[in-house]
């Protein structure tokens, strides 16, 4: 069992970035940083943070760059006009499309909030590339769209975020029809040790202090509502070929558990480790291989009691919901996602309270019901996004 975990002859794997400013996309860099000889960056996309994309422009020189603020491109053009040669320049959603398809690159780490994603993702696919899913909404909404194509394309996808990282690390070795159940592993969120008495009296500020992890502020928003973990048990659903009666949900205060398989004869598999979202950032980047890092090392005895609990879901309506829609199938849980980070969307901007997430989520799945379809087409997805949207805006 001696010798080296890393292969002697791993080349520099090209990567493109979806998103490269937000905490997936920060800490992907932070990667390709502490390991120039194992990872390159061929193209990345951002948002509107023209002072930050800038500076990942100037230190990690990609060939092709998109921002999807339109009116922020005369400005990054300008930020980076020491650089020579100069990358390729574009803008807008066609921009980020054009950057996940293009050149060498191996991976595309897809880290772009919300459906947003789809697109570019799709093209990737298209192009041959593998996934790094950072991006839950790929899945989650696309997933009768995006399954056969990624089996047609013949690619991988190697999700990038805590949970589902974890499944597919306990499931490295286990034989098809071996698996029994997922379980998911929940921090609680912010309002984990909160009475649901207290429940109205939620802030922002509230909603945006979670316990244990590091993260932007909508997906922060969703760990409250645990939406997060309604949404993560409908792609894990797509990911691993699991019926929803077999993926539980169990809140794990610590988050040293990042989540467990079961299987066939009952023993149960689980991948350990301190919250760091660069340890699935990393496996999904360098698999098959595992990559030493100089990272802190899991102590047990320094971790202490690992405790588990039931959600209560009376505080977090949401599971319900989620696992609802997954069972429903067709657009419905694209409704769910649009209708969540629209509703999300309103709560940060202090327009509803955060009570109302769930509400207007639960309005717009109720009434689009009767129109759902089973085998949706992508534009019958998109659809749905835009007019769950619309709706929870409209409410």
């Amino acid at each position: 069992m001696g010798g080296s975990f890393v292969k002697a002859d791993f080349m520099a794997k090209a990567l493109s970035l979806l998103g490269s400013t937000g905490s997936i996309g920060t800490q992907t860099l932070d990667i390709v940083a502490q390991y120039p000889d194992q990872f390159r960056v061929v193209g990345m996309s951002a948002g509107r943070n023209v002072e930050l994309f800038a500076q990942q422009i100037l230190q990690f020189k990609p060939q092709i760059v998109a921002i999807q603020d339109e009116s922020k491109l005369a400005e990054l053009k300008e930020a980076i006009a020491s650089l020579n040669p100069q990358p390729i320049i574009l803008s807008g959603d066609a921009g980020a499309v054009e950057v996940a398809r293009y050149g060498d690159s191996e991976v595309v780490v897809t880290g772009i909030v919300g459906c947003a994603g789809l697109m570019p993702t799709i093209a990737a696919i298209k192009a041959g590339k593998d996934i790094a899913l950072a991006n839950k909404e790929t899945l989650i909404a696309g997933g009768p769209v995006v399954l056969p194509l990624i089996k047609e394309h013949n690619v991988k996808i190697l999700p990038a975020d805590s949970e589902h990282s974890a499944i597919f690390q306990c499931l490295q070795g286990v034989p098809e029809g071996g698996l029994r159940r997922v379980i998911l592993t929940a921090s609680g969120g912010a309002f984990r040790d909160w009475d649901v008495a207290d429940l109205p009296k939620v802030t922002i500020k509230d909603a945006l202090k979670h316990p244990n992890w590091s993260m932007g502020r909508k997906i922060t928003v969703d760990s409250a509502t645990m939406m997060n973990k309604g949404l993560e048990v409908i792609e894990a659903h797509f990911l691993f070929g699991a019926d929803y009666d077999h993926i539980d949900i169990v809140i794990h205060p610590q988050s040293i558990i990042h989540s467990l398989i079961e299987l066939q004869d009952t023993s149960v598999l689980a991948q350990l480790g301190w919250p760091d979202m660069r340890l699935p950032i990393l496996y999904a980047l360098s698999y098959p291989d595992r990559l030493p890092t100089d990272w802190p090392k899991l102590d047990l005895v320094k971790a202490g009691d690992l405790t588990f609990r039931a959600p209560d879901h009376a505080k977090y309506p949401g599971i319900n919901l989620a696992y609802a829609a997954g069972r429903e199938g067709g657009c419905l849980p694209a409704v769910l996602n649009a209708a969540n980070e629209q509703a999300v969307a309103l709560f940060l901007d202090e327009k509803i309270h955060f009570l109302d997430i769930t509400r207007r989520i639960e309005a717009a799945c109720d009434k689009y019901t009767s129109q759902n379809t089973a085998t949706p087409t992508l534009e019958d997805i998109i659809e749905a996004d835009r007019w769950a949207r619309a709706f929870v805006a409209g409410v």
